[in-house]
């Protein structure tokens, strides 16, 4: 076998993958804690009374908002991925990203309207330097070795959702159970520990990501015979009105809600306004993009309405996927049996226990793996990693005694609830947090990803069109399940008590789909675009992602209108056809999508 360049990464490995993948798993892991400990709150806290801490709003002024916030999280990483390659270098993108998100949740932690929506901004901007360039070192790590881009991509989605998982657990429990600034601080810690050990580990990654030079622009330029296709002055004029119409509509949407209609930038093109600027804004980006697309060469064409065709399901996917912090939590909330007494407070808090302490394990096992390669070299970065599960280890056994307590099986003296700072009861009570569903996402990919990861690396690999024909149709199913579960609630109803189980059966079928379509998207994006375009292209990827999570904030504004006039039932069997026409729609497409890939599955 002939050395490639790569060839270095692979001597030295974590379960048949280089150490640095798993450097890189830990340091996203904590990132993503960061991200969804937030983002699990943040609805909650906007709609949250003024007595409970929170600003009081309606479920559509925070579904915009939240939408807003999480599309311009993704259409920020566009930014992000120009800056890392022509400048900055993957790294340095990094670790500018991790300390603006550090910085951000800290601010949010004050609770004041200032801060919170100057944390907002830092996150939007932080995440838009790390999440391209973290994936883009994966990319970069593998590239000799494509046949194990959708194992590696999979290993390191579930690292992402190990974060998610404590995330939403930990700083969920404490922002509905002690206060919305401890789960929004807590947010921040971890943040900050991940860059600290990416920073210390950084040299295991060899030449990648560093600042790009002149003699490597040439170098690629001899590697990569393709026609290129220079932006002129008429293209980034359009590509300028487009982003800044996008822009503004993304942000007047919320501030026109926020602002009772005081605040509209688009009042002058009428009530449709916002309407009229995101219309044109399309408009222009499909004639760009069709326009460049004609201009490649064939293959490399081909292979670009590839990924436009992938990026045109993933925006649906993740407009539906999304409800989840959204109309999902509110639904867990006010529709949602969520008190337990007698046998079922025992089975959650025997569940809830497992679901801690056997992930916590897992994870543990994998981060002695690394040590045991890389703690010679990169001490200090173990060391911190370590520090950081110890925090994580001792928050998470506080949360689990409080819960006994409250429900009557630990019995605890003043002195022990004083130093615990554990508030004193008298009455055994089991409330399991709105919050806590969308951990069952995180922790059946955590349970899942190393099975699907296996079929996918086996013979039984199915082409990307059946991925995500299977991904859209168990999401589909998801929303059958809630759907059902919601048929007894009458319109206009602002309470029920549905059975937990069909909560949880739509974060099972969710994940599922996730699997399929999510982590396997980003490695075809990969595989699939020119090696000089591969930042900017996740960025492009990233972007289809901001649609579909500003689509969720949109299919969110709408469920409470829709709720009153035809039941929650009615909203959620609507997402659940759109999922089962685009199922469809991939699968019949199968045959013509493979002869533009070229032979890439």
């Amino acid at each position: 076998m002939s050395q490639n360049s790569t060839d270095q990464f692979f001597k030295s490995t974590v379960l048949g993958h280089p150490a640095g993948l798993f450097v890189l798993f830990f340091t996203e892991m904590w990132e993503r804690f960061s991200f969804y400990g937030m983002r699990s709150l943040l609805v909650l806290f906007f709609m949250a009374s003024f007595s409970d801490g929170g600003w009081g709003w309606d479920q559509a002024t925070a579904s915009s908002l939240f939408g807003s916030y999480v599309g311009l999280v993704y259409l920020s990483t566009m930014l992000g991925g120009y800056f890392a390659d022509k400048i900055i270098g993957y790294r340095w993108a990094v670790v500018v990203g991790a300390l603006l998100m550090t910085l951000g949740h800290f601010s949010m932690a004050f609770e004041t309207q200032f801060t919170i929506y100057l944390g907002l901004v830092l996150l939007v901007f932080g995440n838009g330097f790390f999440k391209p360039n973290m994936t883009s070192i994966v990319s970069e790590m593998y590239k000799d070795r494509p046949e194990k881009k959708d194992g590696a991509y999979t290993i390191f989605y579930m690292g992402v959702n190990a974060g998610a998982f404590f995330g939403i657990l930990l700083c969920g429990y404490l922002g509905e159970k002690v206060g919305w600034g401890y789960g929004f601080g807590l947010a921040g810690i971890f943040m900050f520990l991940g860059l600290v050990q990416f920073w210390l580990s950084q040299n295991i990654f060899g030449h990648i990501g560093l600042k790009p030079v002149k003699k490597d622009t040439v170098e690629e330029q001899k590697e990569d015979n393709d026609k290129r296709v220079p932006f002129t002055t008429w293209q980034l004029g359009i590509i300028a009105v487009s982003t800044l119409l996008g822009l503004l509509w993304i942000i007047n949407a919320p501030a026109t809600k926020i602002s009772k209609g005081n605040f509209n930038v688009f009042g002058f093109l009428g009530e449709n306004g916002n309407g009229i600027a995101i219309v044109t804004a399309l408009i222009l980006f499909i004639i760009l993009l069709v326009y460049r697309l004609i201009q490649y060469s064939k293959t490399t064409r081909e292979k670009l309405i590839a990924v436009t065709f992938f990026a045109f399901i993933t925006i649906f996917f993740w407009a539906i996927f999304e409800q989840s912090p959204n109309s999902l939590t509110v639904f867990a909330e006010k529709y949602t049996n969520r008190i337990l007494t007698g046998n079922s407070s025992v089975i959650f808090l025997v569940v809830n226990s497992l679901m801690t302490i056997v992930p916590l394990l897992i994870i543990n096992w994998v981060m002695y793996l690394l040590f045991r390669k890389t703690f010679a070299k990169y001490a200090i970065a173990n060391i911190t990693l370590s520090f950081s599960f110890v925090i994580i280890w001792i928050i998470a056994l506080w949360m689990l005694a409080k819960d006994y307590y409250t429900a009557g099986y630990l019995h605890l003296s003043d002195s022990t609830l004083e130093f615990l700072r554990i508030a004193k009861t008298n009455e055994p009570l089991t409330e399991v947090p709105a919050t806590w569903f969308s951990t069952l996402n995180s922790l059946f990919i955590i349970t899942l990803a190393p099975l699907f990861s296996k079929v996918w690396e086996s013979k039984y690999n199915p082409n990307a069109n059946v991925k995500y024909g299977i991904g859209m149709f168990l999401l589909g199913l998801g929303m059958v399940a809630v759907a059902f579960g919601a048929n007894g609630i009458a319109p206009g109803a602002e309470s029920a008590s549905v059975s937990m189980i069909w909560l949880i059966l739509v974060f099972l079928f969710h994940t599922m789909g996730e699997l399929c379509i999510s982590p396997v998207g980003l490695s075809y994006v990969s595989k699939l675009v020119p090696a000089r375009m591969i930042a900017f292209m996740f960025g492009v990827w990233y972007l289809a992602v901001a649609i579909g999570m500003k689509g969720a904030g949109m299919f969110g504004e709408s469920v409470e209108a829709i709720a009153d006039e035809k039941g929650i039932s009615y909203f959620f069997w609507m997402l659940a056809i759109v999922s089962f026409i685009l199922a469809a729609f991939s699968i019949l497409m199968a045959p013509f999508i493979k002869k533009l890939m070229h032979g890439v599955r």
